[in-house]
């Protein structure tokens, strides 16, 4: 009589995703420096502003503050999304991380979810954190309708999926995790001058506006501004309104241009390996 051994299947890519979000997250909180930086850098950025600037008013009778908290969110959901997992990735590929994970036979789709869901929680966090500074310390009222609070939500989700995407799309450059941390950094702050993270949108130069529609920090902008401002400060958007359908549109197109390219794209190993 022959005794068949019957293998345990082995685990989905959903069950390996969800380790992957809590592996990730363990990860991150070893890093002291950056969870001090990444919760710390929209609340430092918030004080300095608001401290200059609390009395300025813009167009529309809208403290510089209510309307800057905008621009600080989603810089703050860039920063953990398309940044810091660019860098990081380049960071594990160098140093043969990932290589070990393609070893474990590691999908790439729940290595990707595994990055995702590090973005979703902390950018939740640091957003926690950051409202209440800006509601207390500044005066910014908090959306008071279920309705822009819903806005809030899914521009954030849609912002920080599409800052995912792209960051591990970029860490597949050729170059070492030093030049890409470089490149990715200026590239960052430029884009946030352009997108009107720092300075009212409008009164930046028509091509800059230009420039900015076609990247996603924009959007994520102006849909964050759209919950935090009242609905007549729409009228001094460029185009008149708030746009939440093409904010939408845009955001998802990025998403998926993000995933297409990240599955085309993605390297487990170094070039020079």
């Amino acid at each position: 009589m022959t005794t068949t051994l019957v293998r345990p299947a082995p685990p989905s890519a959903a069950r390996v995703a969800l380790a992957r979000t809590r592996l990730e997250l363990r990860l991150f909180a070893r890093e002291r420096q950056q969870v001090v930086f990444s919760f710390a850098y929209p609340i430092v950025m918030m004080v300095v502003f608001g401290s200059v600037l609390g009395g300025d008013v813009l167009p529309g009778g809208v403290p510089f503050p209510q309307y800057f908290l905008a621009g600080i969110a989603a810089t703050g959901i860039m920063l953990t999304s398309f940044q810091s997992i660019a860098t990081s990735i380049a960071a594990e590929r160098e140093a043969g991380q990932l290589e070990r994970l393609q070893v474990l036979g590691t999908p790439p789709v729940a290595y990707f979810a595994g990055k995702a869901g590090l973005v979703l929680v902390t950018a939740a966090v640091q957003l926690a954190l950051l409202l209440p500074v800006a509601h207390w310390g500044y005066d910014v009222p908090l959306p008071a309708a279920a309705a822009d609070w819903a806005t809030f939500g899914w521009v954030a989700v849609l912002g920080s999926l599409a800052g995912t995407v792209l960051g591990i799309a970029v860490a597949g450059l050729p170059g070492s995790a030093q030049s890409l941390t470089t490149g990715v950094t200026a590239f960052a702050v430029v884009l946030q001058f352009f997108s009107g993270v720092f300075f009212a949108f409008p009164e930046l130069p028509g091509w800059m506006q230009q420039v900015a529609a076609v990247f996603p920090l924009k959007w994520l902008t102006q849909g964050m501004r759209s919950a935090f401002l009242p609905d007549e400060a729409a009228a001094f958007e460029v185009a008149g309104g708030w746009e939440h359908g093409r904010t939408a549109l845009v955001l998802v197109a990025w998403v998926i241009i993000g995933v297409v390219v990240c599955t085309r794209t993605f390297r487990w190993r170094s070039a020079e390996r």
